[in-house]
């Protein structure tokens, strides 16, 4: 049994992200595959160039992410997991998402996110007051189906039943006239002609920097990231520039925002 801890208190702030997911060991068994802890790492989006930074050094969404690493690196058929979205970001809670789809044991899941939920459940345990549990087949939006239907035939069954009359209900007063804003629109500044040139080559240049980045990812990947043990050197050299070319895409996209006509 593996458990995922929504209060991080499993992490060792003072480690490094590759020794907290393989202590002593740059190999990991993830089923039957044999992977480099860093090719492991970029799985959940973590460069390579940042395995040896240290655990305290991660952001709260980070740490979630780190987490849940390591729990599909453990060998167990059975998995709690207690509020496993919080603070992920989009990519993290797709990728999430993709692994539960596609694990073989048994999940124990508490979540707040109906999106999440529907999206990967398969049961539904759910508490109906007085002591009572009940599991549903299905996702949440099926729960709520079955358990409205039941509802809709205790109310039909009540109604057959000779009952006093019930007081008309009073009319609901007038719902109030929503209010309303006008805000003055800020004019656009004209773009120069150098900044409208730097911002049509911008889609471009985000584009070549993403394909160069996901062949750099691909390479580091190849047979479960054995370059880092055959091409120590070749390895460091691309895992740097993976992580260099992340604050390139961050400048790009920061000076589209910034040149855009959203702005």
């Amino acid at each position: 049994v593996a458990y995922f801890d929504q209060m991080r208190e499993t992490l060792d702030l003072d480690a490094t992200l590759e020794d907290f997911i393989s202590p002593g060991s740059e190999w990991i068994e993830i089923g039957k595959q044999r992977k480099h802890v860093k090719s492991y790492l970029t799985d959940f989006l973590f460069s390579p160039a940042r395995a040896n930074s240290p655990v305290r050094s991660l952001s709260g969404g980070e740490r979630n992410r780190l987490l849940l690493a390591r729990l599909f690196a453990r060998p167990a058929n059975v998995l709690v997991l207690d509020e496993p979205t919080n603070d992920l970001d989009i990519d993290t809670l797709e990728l999430l998402e993709d692994l539960l789809q596609n694990y073989d044991g048994t999940v124990f899941l508490v979540s707040h996110d109906r999106t999440f939920l529907d999206n990967v459940v398969t049961s539904t345990i759910a508490f109906e007051g007085d002591g009572r549990w009940r599991e549903y087949e299905g996702s949440v939006q099926d729960w709520l189906i079955q358990s409205k239907r039941a509802r809709d035939i205790a109310v039909q069954r009540a109604a057959s039943a000779p009952a006093p009359a019930a007081a008309a209900p009073a009319s609901p007063a007038p719902a109030p006239a929503p209010a309303t804003s006008t805000t003055a629109a800020t004019p656009r500044k004209k773009l120069s002609y150098k900044e409208q040139r730097e911002l049509d080559g911008l889609p471009g240049q985000i584009a070549a920097l993403e394909e160069e980045q996901k062949r750099i990812a691909d390479t580091l990947a190849v047979d479960g990231g054995s370059i880092y043990a055959t091409e120590a050197s070749r390895a460091a050299e691309l895992a740097a520039r993976h992580a260099q070319i992340d604050d390139e895409l961050l400048a790009a996209l920061d000076r589209w925002e910034t040149l855009g006509p959203t702005r």
